[in-house]
């Protein structure tokens, strides 16, 4: 397929092609994120504070359910923002809608419409702000070492993830029990996303954004660059989310266990962590496809583990898992997804493949939480079972579809450009020619930047 060329240098305050892509941006960009994931962290007890007000499994599940639509629907007009505007404008006022909607959340007191304009600011504004941070980062880096890249800066999540784990434990034993507790808990995200803002603006303040002379709707880029089998493992990452942050905190509370749900994700950041580290390169060695399958049977051993935990130490084990699950899934999964695109419009495949997080997370919370609900004291354990099914099902057909094919990052800089063009790489000998036959649809595209 012909394209235009790429306009030159999106955010050409820097020069790719250096050698450290490991520069004072990218570490403002490391601590702005930890800020970010702190803060975020503390809203996992969203479930408890529906809780609070008198709503059930299901209804936390419909309230998060119809806040992520939202964000869904907005991601249609963020990619398209960031291809026309760039992260300079639109990282700013994502943090801003972050911070108004958890201000918002200081004030609701009871089950109204409120809460959900409260969580569908919210998760908008997580949006704007993830997706952002994900396009800059990788703008500023070349093609091969984008997975890297978006490996490493998300480790800074895990080092939030412990910080918020561990603040909202901290909070809860010492404020009293009740509606000053979730005060002081959002009250403090509004802080943190206030020092994320900063660090955003010192970040931008240097950048210079090239717009494309066409700006396509997001719908007809993804017709056009269908990312492939990726989309499903996507889908399931938001399925895992949705188990970890919304219901985990609920089970934890139903065991009466007080500290649980802080060595859970303080033990999962410590294990992705330690992951991404050592996976810092897997992309280049193994492959994408491989991290997607390791991973997605990570997340599948986790939640099979979680029906039988008795203590709070015990939950290091299936937080172990599901790191190593998260430190694998989430780079090579937006890297496939979003190299699908041309870098020209490398806001809007990175906005798209991140939506697909979300629309997982939109249609399993109201599905998951149902289940929860309708076995009554049991409800979580079968929850648990059906996401790891739900995994193992994903899992086995990107085996046999994508899976099947190498991967750009995985092959010799010599058989590249082979693999771009549709092509798995073919052994050959002086008597056998090789005859490769094409990539199906349902694998990734590929798109020199």
């Amino acid at each position: 397929m012909t394209t235009e060329p790429d306009p030159p240098n999106l955010n050409n305050h820097v020069n790719v092609e250096r050698k450290s892509i490991y520069d004072r941006i990218f570490w403002l960009t490391y601590a702005a994120n930890v800020m970010l994931v702190t803060a975020n962290a503390l809203t996992f007890r969203f479930a408890d504070f529906v809780k609070y007000l008198g709503g059930s499994e299901e209804t936390t599940g419909a309230i998060a359910g119809a806040a992520l639509l939202g964000a869904l629907v907005a991601r249609w007009v963020l990619g398209q923002g960031i291809d026309r505007y760039g992260t300079r404008i639109l990282w700013p006022l994502g943090s801003v809608l972050f911070i108004v909607s958890m201000g918002l959340f200081v004030f609701v007191d009871q089950l109204d419409s409120w809460i959900y304009v409260a969580r569908t600011g919210y998760a908008v504004g997580i949006a704007m702000m993830f997706t952002c941070s994900m396009v800059h980062v990788q703008n500023r880096v070349p093609a091969e070492r984008r997975t890297e890249v978006i490996g490493n800066l998300g480790s800074s999540g895990f080092v939030g993830m412990i910080c918020g784990a561990q603040l909202g434990d901290l909070i809860l034993a010492l404020v009293e029990t009740g509606r000053m507790q979730y005060v002081v808990l959002f009250g403090a995200t509004v802080v943190l996303g206030t020092i994320y803002l900063g660090l955003v603006l010192a970040i931008t303040r240097r950048d210079v954004h090239a717009r494309p002379r066409v700006t396509p709707a997001a719908h007809a880029l993804l017709f056009r660059y269908w990312p492939g089998a990726v989309v499903l493992v996507a889908l399931m990452m938001g399925t895992a989310l949705t188990v970890t942050t919304v219901f985990l905190t609920r089970y934890v509370n139903h065991l009466g266990l007080a500290h649980g749900f802080g060595a859970f994700f303080t033990g999962y950041a410590i294990a992705a962590f330690s992951f991404r580290l050592l996976a810092a390169r897997w992309s280049r060695s193994i492959g994408r496809h491989r991290m997607i399958l390791l991973g997605l049977c990570g997340h599948a051993a986790g939640f099979s583990i979680l029906p039988f935990m008795t203590a709070d130490w015990m939950f290091l084990i299936p937080a172990a898992c599901s790191g190593f699950g998260h430190a694998l899934l989430f780079p090579a999964v937006v890297s496939l997804g979003a190299g699908a695109f041309p870098k020209r419009y490398r806001g809007t495949g990175t906005t798209i493949t991140l939506g697909f997080f979300d629309l997982g997370m939109a249609v399993s919370a109201p599905f998951l939480g149902r289940i929860i609900d309708q076995f009554d004291s049991v409800g979580f354990t079968p929850m648990f079972y059906t996401a790891a099914g739900m995994m193992v099902t994903v899992a086995t057909f990107y085996a046999l579809t994508a899976g099947r094919y190498p991967d750009v990052d995985a092959v010799q800089p010599s058989e590249r450009q082979t693999v771009r063009d549709g092509l798995p790489r073919v052994e050959t000998t002086p008597h056998s020619p090789a005859r490769p036959e094409p990539i199906p649809a349902l694998c990734s595209a590929h798109h020199e930047d």
